[in-house]
């Protein structure tokens, strides 16, 4: 066998992956078959005898192709490009449906979900799908966006919310989650650390954007307690919404909204925090009446 011919062997059971990854990047069949012929093509002229992760060597080529398609899309406007500047969708969170609301509703999940996924930028799409689907760690697309591994974080768990926000049953689920959320406070205004801690995930990040590209970033369980904490304001209302379909609070002092937290509640605790504080972040939000 030739080296060519042990070369096309490897590539072929690669293919499935390679198809599947193209087609959740690009939702088009006809273009995912293209970037895949095109991988072919690239690896077979570059050879891969030094390549010592074929299959991940084969994934970035397959996504930097993805990704030269996307953007030929948003610079014909077709999709968003990059940094649009996007704020999330923060909406009352009144009650339920009822079972014959949720089941009319539950005929559109599907065409909202790709209404979502089409609206996400060229970036956005790839750190969430390389990341939720496929397990690529945030290091090596960091590297194939050339962007900050905390960069691409932010752009997987923006997409994350969006993708999250066309989803009937999540939105329940995020209503179903709201106990976490006001023990959470509870436990803040208490000044009880052990609770907080007891509430929050041991990897937990809270990610902070302060409008005016400004963001900061605190991990741990311990760490972000501790923050919640300092920050507890006693007197504050807090009104419940839903943030990109993950429930939510608008911090209110007297009628002026001081902060907007999205909380990613995985079984019974908190894995992730997203705050918008400050006049320049809570200015560039659209809050319901």
């Amino acid at each position: 066998m030739t080296d060519q011919e042990s070369l096309a062997d490897r590539f072929e059971e690669q293919r499935p992956r390679l198809r599947r990854l193209a087609q959740r990047m690009l939702g088009s069949t006809a273009e995912a078959d293209d970037v895949v012929q095109d991988v072919w093509l690239r690896a077979s002229a570059a050879g891969a005898d030094d390549v010592q992760n074929f299959g991940g060597w084969l994934t970035t080529i397959a996504s930097r192709a993805c990704l030269n398609v996307l953007r030929s899309r948003a610079s014909r406007g077709e999709i968003p490009l990059d940094d649009d500047g996007t704020g999330p969708v923060i909406e009352a969170d009144v009650r339920a449906p009822d079972p014959l609301e949720a089941a009319q509703q539950a005929e559109a999940v599907g065409a909202a979900l790709t209404l979502v996924h089409e609206r996400l930028s060229p970036a956005e799409r790839v750190a969430f799908v390389l990341h939720d689907s496929f397990d690529v760690p945030f290091e090596q697309i960091a590297d194939l966006l050339e962007r900050s591994p905390d960069a691409v974080r932010q752009l997987a768990s923006r997409a994350r919310r969006r993708v999250r926000s066309g989803d009937v049953a999540a939105t329940r689920a995020a209503r179903d989650r709201r106990p976490i959320v006001d023990a959470f406070f509870a436990a803040a205004r208490a000044g009880d650390f052990d609770r907080l801690v007891s509430l929050l995930s041991p990897e937990v990040e809270l990610r902070i954007e302060q409008g005016l590209s400004a963001t900061a970033l605190v991990r741990g369980g311990g760490a972000v307690a501790g923050r919640a904490l300092m920050f507890a304001i006693p007197d504050a209302v807090l009104r419940p919404v839903l943030v990109d379909g993950l429930p939510g609070v608008v911090v209110l002092v007297g009628t002026r909204a001081v902060s907007v937290m999205a909380f990613d509640v995985d079984g019974e605790r908190i894995a992730a925090i997203d705050a918008f504080a400050g006049p320049a972040a809570i200015a560039a939000l659209s809050l319901p009446r």
